[in-house]
């Protein structure tokens, strides 16, 4: 079980490197997983951690259940090692910002 100070500090972390809003990454995974012919149910729209993130940023801090904190810990993990790795991506890399959009982090977004 996450401490509260340590709750506190992922909460934060994790609302640092999901940059997008739940609007704008619900509407992300809609437009990630529609092709020529069809569009996903919204609910089932994008990978399963991109909705638990969509899910998490809708949820209180006090409404976190063991598998929200396993999920934070992993978002915020890799969007560190991606920046670590490789510098935020420039606008050509398409396939690596999608799949940090998919997380929640568009690295394209100013800071805010």
């Amino acid at each position: 079980m996450t401490d509260a100070l340590e709750l506190d500090a992922l909460w934060d972390e994790f609302h640092r490197v999901v940059n997008m809003t739940s609007q704008e990454l619900a509407a992300w995974l809609r437009v990630r997983d529609a092709d020529e012919e069809t569009e996903p149910v919204p609910e089932q729209a994008g990978t399963p951690t991109g909705r638990h993130v969509l899910a998490i940023l809708q949820k209180r801090r006090t409404d976190l259940t063991d598998a929200d904190i396993r999920v934070m810990y992993e978002v915020v993990d890799e969007v560190t090692a991606q920046q670590d790795e490789e510098g935020e991506p420039e606008a050509e890399d398409t396939d690596r910002r999608h799949r940090l959009m998919t997380l929640g982090h568009d690295p394209l977004k100013p800071p805010q």
